[in-house]
Order: C-alpha cells, then sequence, then structure tokens
C-alpha cells in the first residue's frame, strides 16, 4: 500500500534502537525524511546509517536527552516544520511501590509526560496551518492494565493519553490526528533487559513469558513500526484520539 507519506517530514524521539527505530525504519521506508534521535551518539549514528542504506532516505541524527529543551529545540531545527511526530522515551526502571521516592515520581512524569506534551505543543499548531499532521504517542499496554512495578511508567503514561484526548478532538477537524500505541510484550532490548539473570536462563524466561500470549509470541518490533507508519499515513485521518493496543491478544477484555 501507498502510504501517501512521501517527501512528509518525520521526528521519531528515542529512535536509535528498539520500537522507535522499527518506527523510523519504516517512516524512511514510506519515503519519509526522517530525524532520529538517542542519548548514545554512537548507536545513534549507526542506526541512522542502517536506514539510510536500507531505504535510501534522507536520515538526520540528533543525539541528546528529549528532556533537556536544547535538545528538542535542535530536533526542531533539524525539520522545522514537522508533518509527523513519534513520541518515544524510555520507561521508569521497575520499582517496589513502598520504596518509589518522589523524586522518580517526578522524573517519569518529566520523561514520559511533559516531555512529549511539549513537543506537541510547538509542532500542532503549524500542522494544522498546513492542514496535515499525524501525532503517534508510543506508551504502554500497562496504561490499560498496569503492572506491578511498572507504577511511575503506568501513571504518567496514563496521564499522558487523558491529558490529550480533548486536543486530539480539538485538532481532528485540521486532519491533524493525535493517537497512542500501547505495545505489550515485544522482542527488544527492554524487554530482554527485564529477564537478564532470570533462573534458568534469559531465553527460557521469555518462552514462559510468550507461552502466557494468546499469540503464543513476543512481538516484531517491525509489526509495531508497520503499524506507526500507517497511522502516520495519509489513510488515517479519521482516527483520531484513540489509543491502539498491540499486544497479541494479552489484554483479555472485549473492548
Amino acid at each position: 500500500m501507498d502510504l501517501g507519506i512521501a517527501g512528509r517530514g518525520a521526528i521519531v524521539c528515542a529512535s536509535s534502537k528498539g520500537l522507535g527505530r522499527a518506527c523510523a525504519m519504516e517512516l524512511a521506508r514510506a519515503g519519509c525524511r526522517v530525524v532520529v534521535n538517542g542519548r548514545d551518539a554512537i548507536r545513534l549514528e549507526a542506526t541512522a546509517a542502517e536506514i539510510r542504506a536500507e531505504t535510501g532516505a534522507e536520515v538526520i541524527a540528533v543525539a541528546g536527552d528529549l528532556g533537556d529543551a536544547r535538545v528538542r529545540e535542535v530536533l526542531l531545527e533539524a525539520c522545522a516544520a514537522p508533518d509527523i511526530l513519534v513520541n518515544n522515551n524510555g520507561g521508569p526502571p521497575r520499582a517496589e511501590f513502598e520504596k518509589i521516592t518522589r523524586e522518580q515520581i517526578l522524573n517519569g512524569i518529566d520523561a514520559n509526560m511533559l516531555t512529549p506534551i511539549a513537543l506537541i505543543q510547538r509542532v500542532a499548531p503549524g500542522m494544522a496551518e498546513r492542514r496535515f499532521g499525524r501525532i503517534i504517542n508510543i506508551t504502554s499496554a500497562s496504561v490499560r492494565a498496569p503492572i506491578a512495578g511498572l507504577d511511575v511508567s503506568s501513571g504518567a503514561r496514563a496521564g499522558l493519553t487523558a491529558f490529550l484526548a480533548a486536543a486530539a478532538r480539538r485538532y481532528a477537524r485540521d486532519n491533524v490526528t493525535i493517537n497512542s500505541i500501547q505495545p505489550g510484550m515485544f522482542d527488544t532490548d527492554r524487554v530482554r533487559e527485564t529477564v537478564a539473570g532470570a533462573p534458568g536462563g534469559a531465553e527460557a524466561a521469555l518462552a514462559e513469558r510468550a507461552a502466557k500470549i494468546p499469540a503464543a509470541r513476543l512481538g516484531s518490533p517491525a509489526e509495531f513500526g508497520a503499524l506507526c507508519a500507517f497511522l502516520a499515513s495519509a489513510h488515517a485521518g479519521y482516527i483520531a484520539g484513540q489509543n491502539l493496543l498491540i499486544d497479541g491478544g494479552a489484554f483479555p477484555g472485549a473492548f
């Protein structure tokens, strides 16, 4: 399918690896000019080179922490009039509820709620003037079904989801959509890190987790990227204010 976004400019946050990288790859494959971002400059440059080599797209790398307003400014300088914004950021580490500190909560809110809101506030008005915009927030399945130990992540991402609900309806009339994707278990470095050192080995632990998913496997970052690219496409203008769960059927609800 031609996604109708060739030549569009896209910013993909935290895209040196994992789900963010997959999104950047698919947008580049669709013909977008892509700005990628990550804290590790060496890894980021390698990712940018790989995407260029595979897709032939123009890829600009902007290294740095998104929590730094100066880094966000450089992102917006690299793509002054973005058509597509993919908000992504690393989640807070696991912590027992009783041991979570106020500082940890504030850091989680800053990274996973306030930072994406700041970027959206900067780019949405221009998208509305140009009559095209696609804003996609990568959140988590834990927004819908909280996971013990990920309380800070769940709370901050749920806050982002609720905060943007009204804005999504406001901008829909201008062909600017704001949606989120809620990933479940995907085969990424972050998921593998959670089982490192597990009794019996990491692979056995991953297999055990996969067996509990109706699809009987972990998700592939590539299929996540494909969903992101469709939401960013010219065909997705009637999808607004939605939170799409992609978890292999793990969430047991009917709705």
